[in-house]
C-alpha cells in the first residue's frame, strides 16, 4: 500500500501514527490534572479524534485519498464492530424509545431536502455565479451528490453521482464541502452533549425512556461481567470478523443479483453492496442478542467494538483538509446555508415535539453519515446506545436515494 506525493506513503507507518494519536488523547483525557480535566471539558475526546488526524492530510503528511486504511476500517472494522455492540442490543427497550426518534429522523430527511434548493437560491442572491453552470458543470449536479450523502452515506452519494453525472472536478470539490460541512455539524453535535441537559430544558424534552435504556444496559452488563480471558477475546474477535466476513460473502452475492434482475430497485440503493454489508451485518447481530453470545458483553465485547470505531473516526478524520474551504468559498457558502436550514428544522421540530437532545443528534447523524457516524455519535453519549444509531442508519440507506433524488431535481429547478 505505497501511494501519492506525501510525506509518508506507507500504510503501516501511517496506521501506526494514527493509533499513537488515539491513544495519547485517551491516555491524557484519563488524567485528572487540572489542565486536561478543564481541555477535555470544552474538546469532547471523539472531536480531537476526528480533527488530529485530518493534519495530516491538510498539510501534505499523508495522501488520504490514496490511503487504503478507510476503507479496511470501513469494510472490516465497522462491520465487526456493528455485530459486537448490537450484541447485547435489548430490543423490547429501543422500541420504549417511542416515536420521537423516528420523528427527529424524517425531520432530518426534510431538512436535507428543501435545505439544498432553498441555499442555492439564497446564494444565487448574493452571487449568480457561484451556483451556476452548464451541463457536467452545473453547480446543482455536484450538489445533488451531497444530497446522497446526507441521507444516508456513501453508496447513495455513489448513486446521484452515477444519476446526474457531475464533472469529476466538480464532484471532488463536492466531497470536500460534504466532508468538510458535515464535520463541523458533527462538532457541534459533540459539543452539544457536554450541554444536554440544558438543551433538553429548552425542548422541553422527556429523557426518562432514554436513560431507563442506558440504565439498564450498564446493570446488563454488571451482571456479566468478568475478566475476559484469552478464549473470551478470541470468540469475541471471531464472532465479530467472522460475521463480518458472512455479511460480506452475502452482500457480494446479492447485490449483484439485484442489479442484473431487479435494477429498478437501484433507486433504494438496493444494489450496494455496502448498503447489504451494513444491514447483515447488524441483522446477524440483533439475532445473536438473542443468544447466549449475549453474554460476552461481560467480557468486553462493546468495548472492543468501540474500539473499532474510534479506529473508523479516525480514518474518516484522515480524508478532510481544513484548509480546502478557502479554496471554494462559494461553494462552501451554499453547503453552509444549506447545513444552518437543515439544523434550524431539526430546532423546531425538536421543540414542538418535545424530544430529547439525543434523538436530534442521532437523527441527523443517521442522515448526513449514515452508519459510519450514526452509532459513534450514539456511542458518545453512552455505549449502550449506540445500536440506536445504528438501526436508524440502516434506515437512511433505505430512504437516501429517494430524497437525494427529489433533493437534485428541486435544486436544478432552484438554479434556473
Amino acid at each position: 500500500m505505497e501511494h501519492g506525493n506525501a510525506l509518508i506513503t506507507n500504510d503501516a507507518i501511517i496506521f501506526g501514527i494514527l493509533m499513537m494519536m488515539l491513544a495519547l488523547i485517551f491516555k491524557t483525557s484519563s488524567l485528572k490534572t487540572p489542565f486536561w480535566t478543564k481541555f477535555y471539558k470544552v474538546i469532547p475526546v471523539i472531536l480531537l479524534c476526528y480533527f488530529l488526524p485530518s493534519l495530516l492530510n491538510t498539510f501534505g503528511i499523508v495522501d488520504a485519498e490514496e490511503s487504503k486504511l478507510y476503507f479496511v476500517a470501513s469494510r472490516y472494522l465497522l462491520p465487526a464492530c456493528l455485530v459486537l455492540l448490537t450484541l447485547s442490543i435489548d430490543l423490547k427497550e429501543i422500541f420504549k424509545l417511542g416515536p420521537k426518534a423516528l420523528i427527529m429522523f424524517f425531520a432530518a430527511t426534510v431538512g436535507v431536502v428543501i435545505g439544498g434548493p432553498l441555499a442555492i437560491l439564497i446564494v444565487s442572491g448574493i452571487n449568480p455565479d457561484w451556483v451556476g453552470g452548464a451541463g457536467p458543470d452545473a453547480v446543482w449536479r455536484g450538489m445533488s451528490t451531497i444530497a446522497g450523502s446526507w441521507i444516508g452515506g456513501g453508496a447513495n452519494q455513489a448513486a446521484m453521482y452515477e444519476l446526474f453525472q457531475p464533472s469529476d472536478e466538480l464532484y471532488s470539490i463536492s466531497i470536500t464541502v460534504d466532508v468538510i460541512v458535515a464535520e463541523i455539524w458533527m462538532a457541534v453535535l459533540l459539543l452539544g452533549i457536554g450541554r444536554r441537559d440544558a438543551i433538553n430544558d429548552f425542548f422541553k424534552a422527556d429523557n426518562t425512556s432514554i436513560h431507563t435504556l442506558q440504565n439498564k444496559m450498564e446493570e446488563y452488563s454488571l451482571s456479566i461481567a468478568r475478566i475476559p480471558s484469552t478464549t473470551d477475546l478470541m470468540v469475541i474477535l471471531g464472532v465479530g470478523f467472522g460475521v463480518a466476513g458472512l455479511s460480506h460473502l452475502f452482500a457480494d452475492w446479492i447485490a449483484p443479483l439485484i442489479a442484473t434482475h431487479a435494477p429498478e430497485l437501484k433507486k433504494f440503493s438496493l444494489d450496494s453492496s455496502f448498503f447489504w454489508l451494513i444491514v447483515t451485518a447488524t441483522t446477524i447481530g440483533i439475532g445473536l442478542s438473542f443468544t447466549k453470545m449475549r453474554t460476552y458483553e461481560g467480557a468486553g465485547a462493546s468495548k472492543i467494538g468501540v474500539v473499532f470505531i474510534f479506529i473508523l473516526v479516525a480514518a474518516i478524520g484522515m480524508k478532510m483538509d481544513v484548509l480546502a474551504i478557502f479554496d471554494n468559498p462559494g461553494f462552501f457558502l451554499v453547503g453552509l446555508i444549506w447545513m444552518a436550514i437543515h439544523v434550524l428544522i431539526m430546532v423546531v421540530a425538536a421543540r414542538l415535539s418535545h424530544s430529547p437532545y439525543f434523538f436530534l443528534a442521532i437523527g441527523s447523524k443517521a442522515n448526513i453519515g449514515g452508519a459510519a457516524s450514526a452509532p459513534v455519535l450514539a456511542a458518545a453519549f453512552h455505549p449502550s446506545l449506540a445500536p440506536v444509531g445504528v438501526l436508524l442508519a440502516v434506515l437512511g440507506y433505505a430512504l437516501g436515494t429517494y430524497g437525494a433524488w427529489l433533493c437534485g431535481i428541486l435544486m436544478q429547478l432552484a438554479s434556473k
